[in-house]
């Protein structure tokens, strides 16, 4: 057992005697000006903190009606469309949007978007998804739910000599389009994101009508994308979470590079609990935040004299020797806003995989490669790597707990919502 210690004592100094540092100019001087460098610390943080509040709400106080507030109760259709394709949407994913409600779904915990393979919840076959099997989405007596507008959208057939194959995952996305839709003013949405490999939640906007061409002439604005993959992940797994904006003359030019903004956590994930995802959005700027306005993840602002065409320098360049021309140079905003001056309404979905750079070739031992003929192949051939690394029953999806939608201006005399 230790002894306990013992404050030292001289006994060499007994009684009163002189400390002459005490009285020495210099030390008071020192006191003095450590009090004023520990005055003005103080101050300095006080001003700081000040300031920080004082103009963030300078940016974001703005008049808003509530037109959307969502908390799932039910799956309200008067509200959300099922996005019901086979081709990932121009992404290259890997699943097939449905409305079965193994695949999205309403609980007390909320709205959930969880992905399935498809030989567990239909009557598809291993054999199937590789070859010999049309899957048509339109067809007389079929699902008949396709929302796509392109043949591919809406109907495949497996082929293994072409590298054909049927998506081997089924998920869902849910949209407001033609229903809820905003410019300008709030979207916060409540969720918790899903744990496993490959696995692209997204809570994100496109425009109503495409007013100034197709993508991404008319714009994005992604308020969430993640990524299932864990914290080892290089790129960044479910402990991290991007905003960005999406726009350009032409795809190949899309400079989201530019507008892009991330929020990180160094000892948890996004998917152990639920979290704000914010957006704020003005003539004058586009703000996004997590948890509270005060946490920033993104801030773009709009101006007149620095349009997005000259943000993007575009001028004088080309593709495939056609030169560039303006899209937004139509638009009547005087803040320099435009494609991002139109209405938006929201997506939710989950998407498995890609072939379009969102996971890199060769990062993080990822199964296929985006440009080879048979990444699907590849990539439902590795399912015994990955599957295992989704989360169990709901937990491999994005449950969402809350959406509200806020335009902005003063709400009318009746119901705005």
């Amino acid at each position: 057992m230790s002894r306990p210690k013992r404050r030292f004592k001289s006994y060499r100094l007994q009684g009163d005697y002189e400390k002459p540092w005490l009285s020495d100019p210099k030390l008071k001087r020192t006191r003095r000006n450590t009090w004023v460098m520990i005055g003005f610390t103080v101050l300095g943080l006080a001003a700081a903190a000040v300031y920080c509040v004082f103009e963030v709400r300078s940016k974001l106080d703005m008049p808003l009606c509530l037109i959307l507030d969502d908390d799932f109760r039910t799956l309200n259709t008067d509200v959300w469309s099922h996005e019901v394709q086979l081709d990932g949407f121009g992404t290259g994913s890997f699943d097939w949007t449905t409305t079965d409600p193994r695949n999205v779904y309403v609980d007390e915990s909320g709205l959930h978007i969880v992905p399935t393979l498809t030989n567990e919840t239909t009557d598809i076959t291993n054999d199937m998804i590789y070859n010999g099997y049309t899957l048509n989405l339109t067809k007389a007596g079929g699902d008949g739910s396709c929302t796509g507008t392109k043949a591919t959208s809406c109907a495949i057939r497996s082929n293994s000599t072409t590298g054909s194959m049927i998506p081997p995952v089924r998920s869902a996305r849910l949209s407001t389009k033609g229903k809820k839709a905003i410019r300008y003013g709030r979207v916060e949405v409540v969720a918790k994101l899903p744990k496993g490999d490959w696995l692209w939640p997204a809570i994100w906007m496109m425009p109503e009508k495409s007013v100034y061409g197709e993508w991404p002439r008319s714009g994005e604005i992604d308020i969430m994308e993640s990524r299932g993959n864990d914290f080892t992940y290089p790129q960044g797994g479910r402990d991290v979470y991007s905003g960005a904006l999406h726009w350009g003359p032409s795809p190949k030019s899309d400079s989201y590079w530019r507008t892009t903004g991330v929020a990180s956590f160094k000892r948890k994930d996004f998917s152990q609990d639920f979290h704000v995802f914010g957006l704020e959005w003005s003539e004058k700027y586009l703000y996004f935040y997590v948890d509270t306005r005060l946490t920033q993840v993104l801030y773009v602002s709009f101006s007149a004299d620095d349009v997005f065409w000259n943000r993007g320098k575009f001028e004088g360049k080309s593709d495939n020797l056609t030169l560039y021309d303006n899209p937004w140079k139509t638009s009547n905003s005087t803040t320099g806003s435009a494609p991002f001056d139109q209405e938006f309404f929201l997506i939710l979905n989950v998407a498995v995989g890609s072939r379009n750079g969102w996971f890199l070739d060769d990062v993080g031992g990822k199964p296929w490669l985006d440009s080879a003929t048979n990444a699907p192949w590849t990539f439902y051939s590795n399912a015994d790597k990955w599957l295992p690394t989704w989360g169990a029953g709901d937990e491999r999806g994005m449950t969402v707990k809350s959406v509200r939608m806020w335009q902005q201006g003063a709400c009318g005399s009746g119901s705005d919502l």
